[in-house]
Formats: structure tokens, C-alpha cells, sequence
């Protein structure tokens, strides 16, 4: 009796023992990589809460072979539209292609961009950041992950660790404030570059504050005010966003498609994330305009234009018989409203 009770304590301690050893490297695992989540989530509007966790299981708390073998925290696969390094590993079948980088970063910015760039996972765009629960089960519904209990395992982990905290330290930097707490103690920049996730709430106080970042503003972006969320230009609703927006989140927020957010814009050949603030109509915009012309201003498009005065581009270019890439001169009038016999005066290349 005295042998099998000592079994039974010696299997007691040994398993606290092992708890205590898993919960150590989680927490190693989070004081380690917590300040690249929160930037990612100011960056891409993917909860920090949520990346952190699917690091922890992903990579076994950093200790995964794919991690050691390749930086891949996340365990994200080839696919067919992956350029970079890979290495294979043995997952649902045999010797299948995963991506590898060459950092932790890498793997970290690279798992935010999967998430916000593919259709797929749009839809978790519209949810409160805050609810990692509906992002937990949105993550296993969209395909991430073929284990049925990943959505309770990843609930479980953010749980147990705590990690709704930086979600909560991202947001309230989004927001343009500063937790003491983080602000003496951890190592991610107060000015970093912030994402729109689409969230109207979120978007209507997000700011670019970065200093360095590359926010290549419109001409008039310093002298023009916007009114914050959904208004109005030339009867067509618009939004002024911020660098760093998803154009996916950004339509899905709005119930539009991706193309036709594009369409509604022109941005034929626009990347998925704005580089530099905008205005980005949700609608199509008239074909006339509601007053009749507009003074070119230095350096200022045929697009930016469209833009500003909620005209179709291709009726500014019919009105003033000018073509795609047209550069008007400083001062010229450009017609809105009807055709214009005299095309005016263009910059020569």
C-alpha cells in the first residue's frame, strides 16, 4: 500500500513537474514574441491574443522541428502562390511543402498577410478584435487548421495565458494611448504604422503617427479635412483611410466585393494594403460633378482629382479629351460636369 501510494505521488509531482515545464516555455515563448504581435495587429488588425496562441500550439511553444528547421511559426504551407524558401515536413501526409524564412519576423508578418489577403478569412475582419472566442471558431470554420478541437484549444491557450491583455495593449495604442504598463516595460514602439481593420469604431480613430513610415500622402492630404467613417463626396459614400488599410477588410466591412471596391476607385493595379491615406469610395461614383470644374494643383493627378471631386475617371477623361497617364499643368481647369472643346495644357515628359 505505502509502494503504491508513493507511485501515485512520485506520477502527482512528476506531472506538476511537466505542467510547470510546459506553462515555463509558453510564458518564454510569449515574453519573447508578445511586442512583434501586438505590432502586427496595430499593422494588420489581426488580435494579438489570437496570433500568439496559434504561435504556442503551431510551434510547441517555439520548440516545433518546422520552427527549428525553418522559422515557420505557424505551420502555413506552401501553396501555390508561394515564391520563397520551403522545406518539407511530415504533417497530415508525408513530405508536405512548408514555407520557410529566415526569422521569426518573417514568419510573424507573413501569418498576418495570409490571414488578411485571402477571401477566405475575411469575414473575421467584421468581429471585434477583443472577441477571440468568434475569432477562434472563424479561424477553424475558414480551414485553417483539420484538428476538429483547434477553436477550444486555441480559447484554452489565450485562457491560460492571459494574452487578451495584448490585444487590449494594441488597441488602446490604436486608439492613440498608452498603457503605463507597456510603456515602461516593453520593447514595441509607441509610433508604429497602424491598420484599419475595417472596424468603423476602430477605423474612425485610427492616425498615422509614424514618423518613418512610408505614408507618401496625396497632394492635399496635408490642407484637406475628412470627416470621420462613412460621409458623403458628390452624393457617393467615401472614406478617408489610413495608411496601412486592407482593402480586403475594408470591403468586407462594407458588404462590397474586393473587385468592386477596385472598380469603384480605379485602382487597377492597387495592392491589397494602402500605402499611403486616402479617400476610398464605396460606391460607384457619378459621372458628372456637382460643380463644373476643377483647379489642377501642383502635382496633383487626373486620379487624384477623380478622387477628390467623386467623378468617374474615365468622364474626366472624356470631358477633357485626355487620356490615362495625362499629366495637366498647374493651374488648369479641368471640366466635371460636360465635354470641353480645348483639352487643357499637359506636362511634357
Amino acid at each position: 500500500m505505502m509502494k503504491k501510494k508513493f507511485l501515485m505521488f512520485a506520477a502527482a509531482i512528476a506531472s506538476f513537474i511537466f505542467a510547470r515545464a510546459q506553462t515555463g516555455a509558453a510564458q518564454q515563448y510569449i515574453n519573447t514574441y508578445k511586442d512583434i504581435a501586438v505590432n502586427e495587429m496595430i499593422r494588420t488588425g489581426v488580435p494579438a491574443s489570437i496570433t500568439l496562441a496559434q504561435g504556442i500550439l503551431e510551434s510547441q511553444s517555439g520548440q516545433s522541428d518546422l520552427v527549428k528547421q525553418s522559422n515557420n511559426h505557424f505551420g502555413i504551407k506552401c501553396k501555390l502562390d508561394w515564391t520563397g524558401a520551403v522545406v518539407y515536413h511530415d504533417d497530415d501526409t508525408q513530405n508536405e511543402c512548408f514555407r520557410s524564412y529566415q526569422s521569426a519576423e518573417d514568419s510573424y508578418r507573413d501569418h498576418s498577410d495570409f490571414l488578411k489577403t485571402r477571401p477566405n478569412y475575411a469575414s473575421l475582419f467584421k468581429l471585434d478584435p477583443s472577441d477571440y472566442t468568434s475569432w477562434a471558431r472563424g479561424l477553424k470554420k475558414a480551414g485553417y487548421a483539420t484538428e476538429y478541437n483547434y477553436a477550444p484549444m486555441l480559447i484554452k491557450v489565450i485562457e491560460d495565458n492571459n494574452l487578451e491583455q495584448y490585444t487590449d495593449i494594441a488597441l488602446q495604442r490604436m486608439h492613440g494611448s498608452q498603457p503605463a504598463e507597456t510603456a515602461a516595460g516593453s520593447d514595441v514602439p509607441v509610433n508604429s504604422t497602424y491598420l484599419n481593420t475595417g472596424n468603423t469604431q476602430a477605423n474612425n480613430q485610427v492616425s498615422d503617427i509614424n514618423e518613418n513610415a512610408d505614408v507618401s500622402p496625396g497632394p492635399h492630404t496635408a490642407v484637406q479635412s475628412y470627416p470621420e467613417g462613412i460621409f458623403s463626396i458628390n452624393q457617393a459614400k467615401v472614406v478617408y483611410a489610413h495608411t496601412g488599410t486592407s482593402l480586403f477588410a475594408l470591403a468586407s466591412n462594407n458588404n462590397i466585393s474586393y473587385a468592386s471596391l477596385l472598380e469603384f476607385n480605379d485602382f487597377n493595379n492597387r495592392g491589397a494594403i494602402l500605402n499611403s491615406s486616402q479617400l476610398v469610395f464605396l460606391e460607384r461614383k457619378p459621372k458628372r460633378g456637382d460643380k463644373d470644374f476643377h483647379i489642377v494643383a501642383a502635382h496633383e493627378t487626373l486620379e487624384d482629382i477623380a478622387q477628390e471631386e467623386g467623378v468617374r475617371l474615365e468622364s474626366i477623361l472624356q470631358y477633357n479629351q485626355l487620356q490615362k497617364g495625362m499629366q495637366p499643368e498647374t493651374g488648369e481647369k479641368i471640366y466635371l460636369r460636360a465635354p470641353f472643346p480645348v483639352s487643357p495644357k499637359t506636362a511634357k515628359k
